[in-house]
């Protein structure tokens, strides 16, 4: 049950037994070489994944055509190149990804970083991979 009416599909409001969601409830997932994911929050509007990635781990260089991304480091400090630019950044902070921007996170620490993905809209089905 709703708490209130929506007045368009846009305003909708959350079920009242809204889940509490953590890295122990939520979806999980396998990525890149020892990585893991926790899907939090899996809208088409809006996804938030906490991710996890192992000292010396990278993904592969991508863009997003549609979605704009941020993401919050946790614990750790996670290397996101930007466009070309090498970013540090470190626990408590974070970075905005604009869609059509070519980046791609690493560790290239010696200790585990924590971090949150937010994507709006949802990056399923809206990701090119690039080489190199």
């Amino acid at each position: 049950m709703l708490r209130h009416e929506p007045k368009s599909e846009e305003n909708r409001c959350w079920p009242e037994a809204t889940v509490k969601r953590s890295v122990e409830n939520a979806e999980h997932y396998h990525w890149g070489d020892r990585c893991d994911g926790w899907v939090l929050s899996p809208s088409p509007d809006m996804m938030v994944i906490q991710e996890r990635m192992p000292a010396g781990t990278a993904e592969r260089r991508h863009v997003h055509g549609k979605a704009r991304q941020f993401f919050y480091v946790l614990s750790g400090e996670l290397a996101m190149e930007l466009e070309g630019t090498r970013h540090l950044i470190t626990a408590m902070s974070g970075i905005e990804i604009p869609p059509g921007s070519r980046h791609q996170a690493r560790n290239d620490s010696g200790a585990d970083v924590h971090f949150l993905v937010v994507s709006s809209p949802t990056t399923r089905g809206d990701r090119t991979d690039l080489d190199g």
